[in-house]
């Protein structure tokens, strides 16, 4: 995950039941419903016996993936979004349900202070006699750490923080020892801007602390003459006698890449494949069709009938200008070897869209779709949100309830206050073509109260879209924040707050328009709305758009 040290951002609190007040001045919003329905851009025909691409559509990278006896494990960053480090399940490496969040207690981590794009990234896992492990960093927090759970779904103990610098930390167990592996500051002075390095030194795992010596295995990538940057998210696994490292180079955006070393001995010293990399798309024009780009960070698994495969990150534009608002996705390709060298993807090819399913049984279609085009409705009818709902920074003190069939929110920080947590809790947009819709009663009591729906790149890029008051009158109204500090009302609408309002965000690639409806009627507040103000190209950072229901009321 490249990070060049900087500052990144993330609240929570336990998406489950809430019940106490945040502000007794203000009366709470109250929402009946939330649906969504998606849709990719690609014009994609999945046959019999295949799978599509991407395995898990959305905000979902930096993809660390296990096998444990017949079953598979896969774990994605979430920086400070809260809870966080969500945890899915499968038995055949395509249809994936997510089983938990591995970071869902308040006193595990704080991110007071982190923009949204900082806190936990590139999370590994792992599983050594009876107990999973998940290695990563929490990035302008405390730095590396471990976290151990019996069971992957959870609970998840509180952080042990691990003495050393860097990012992208993963774990390589042989026999009964440990041994982590991460991106650090390389042993002499930096060439150039990405000049990282690889280490590895052991983990005492009875102890919980690091032993022994460091050692340096990698020192700036394939080729160090080429300058090559951002050397990170390093995975070790030994086969024919060979220890193989594997890890990314070029950086996340258009020039990611995969790359591969082998070594007779776990320290070292690591020839690179002459064939690196394995895995990229940066050689591709980036005007073809149904371009994915950005591929890389991947993990190679290898099934209990011997076969092996990869997961990885990548993203999929809806322009020929590298935008795209919802993320970077986990996608997944076999992995064939060649003279003793693993290949994701021979050099000049494309991702597919849709290949041949890995050969594993057959399982049905999970519970709530993580790829292709689906739809969904939250009625807020159970006693918590599912695990899919996802906040801003750690939150100290709930700020929700699930009360008769509603989802009422409390006020919160504004959105862009680091040292808050904002009333906000949302989906991902998980497709390029989606519409978001929720219904309101809310009735605004003064200047700056607004509820509605929140559309969150960053801190700094963002949208309000829902019910506030203007010189004294409620209205209907959109405000947008494009890398900027404060809002720009983009347009208003006098509106009744007597009874339901049914807002409506609908996305179309780069362009969005916002209905409303009050009283049996529907219009259309604004349409062909810029969207490029929440892509990643824009906005910066490593997430994607998260939408949900947002309250603000000021301090009186």
């Amino acid at each position: 995950m490249t990070v060049p040290y900087r500052t990144l951002a993330i609240a929570a609190l336990p998406l489950a039941l809430l019940s106490t007040s945040l502000s007794a001045n203000a009366a709470p919003a109250r929402f009946d419903s939330f649906s969504y329905k998606g849709q990719s851009i690609e014009k994609v025909t999945v046959k019999p016996g295949e799978y599509r691409n991407p395995i898990l559509t959305g905000y979902y990278p930096d993809p660390s993936v296990l096998r444990v006896g017949d079953d598979y494990y896969l774990v994605n960053s979430s920086f400070a979004h809260y809870p966080g480090l969500p945890i899915f399940k499968s038995k055949d490496l395509v249809n994936w349900t997510q089983i938990g969040n591995a970071i869902d207690r308040p006193e595990q981590l704080d991110f007071t202070g982190r923009r949204i794009s900082q806190a936990v990234f590139a999370p590994a896992i792992s599983y050594h006699d009876g107990t999973f492990y998940i290695v990563n960093t929490c990035v302008e927090c405390k730095g590396n750490f471990i976290i151990t759970a019996k069971n992957p779904a959870g609970p998840w103990s509180n952080p042990i923080w691990l003495p050393f610098e860097g990012i992208d930390p993963s774990i390589y167990w042989e026999g009964d020892k440990a041994y982590i592996v991460n991106n650090r500051a390389p042993n002499e002075p930096p060439r150039y801007d990405g000049h990282r390095a690889i280490w590895i030194q052991e983990y005492d795992w009875r102890a919980g602390k690091m032993v022994g010596e460091s050692t340096q295995l990698i020192n700036g990538g394939v080729d160090i003459a080429k300058k090559p940057v951002w050397i990170e998210g390093p995975h070790i696994f030994k086969k024919d006698g060979y220890y193989y490292l594997t890890a990314a180079e070029g950086g996340t955006s258009v020039n990611h890449s995969q790359v591969v070393f082998r070594s007779k001995e776990l320290r070292g010293p690591y020839i690179p494949y002459e064939g690196n990399p394995i895995l990229t798309q940066r050689d591709l024009d980036p005007q073809r069709p149904d371009f994915i780009g950005s591929a890389g960070h991947a993990q190679l698994v290898q099934t209990q009938k011997g076969d092996w495969w990869a997961t990885f990150l990548a993203v999929r534009p809806y322009d020929r200008d590298d935008h795209y608002n919802i993320g970077r996705e986990t996608f997944l390709l076999p992995v064939t070897w060649k003279d003793g060298w693993p290949v994701i993807l021979p050099r000049g090819q494309a991702i597919p869209h849709a290949l041949k399913v890995p050969n594993l049984p057959a399982q049905p279609k999970p519970p709530i779709p993580t790829s292709g085009d689906f739809s969904y409705v939250e009625n807020f009818d159970g006693k918590a949100l599912p695990m899919q709902w996802i906040g801003i920074r750690t939150p100290k003190q709930p700020f929700y309830t699930l009360k008769d069939g509603a989802l009422e929110l409390e006020s919160g920080a504004p959105i862009g206050d680091l040292n808050g947590v904002p009333a906000f809790i949302g989906r991902r947009q998980q497709h390029a073509n989606a519409t978001f819709s929720t219904t309101l009663r809310y009735a605004p009591e003064k200047d700056g109260d607004r509820a509605g729906l929140a559309a969150v790149q960053s801190d700094r890029s963002n949208l309000f879209f829902g019910l506030t008051r203007i010189a004294g009158k409620p209205v209907v109204a959109l405000y947008t924040r494009d890398a900027a500090d404060a809002d720009t009302l983009v347009a208003s609408a006098p509106v009744a707050t007597a009874g339901p309002i049914t807002l409506t965000i609908r996305i179309t690639g780069g362009t969005m328009a916002f209905d409303y409806g009050a009283g049996g009627k529907t219009r259309t507040l604004k349409a062909n709305v810029d969207a490029t103000l929440l892509s990643t190209k824009k906005a910066g950072g490593f997430v994607g758009t998260v939408v949900g229901p947002y309250h603000y009321t000021p301090a009186s």
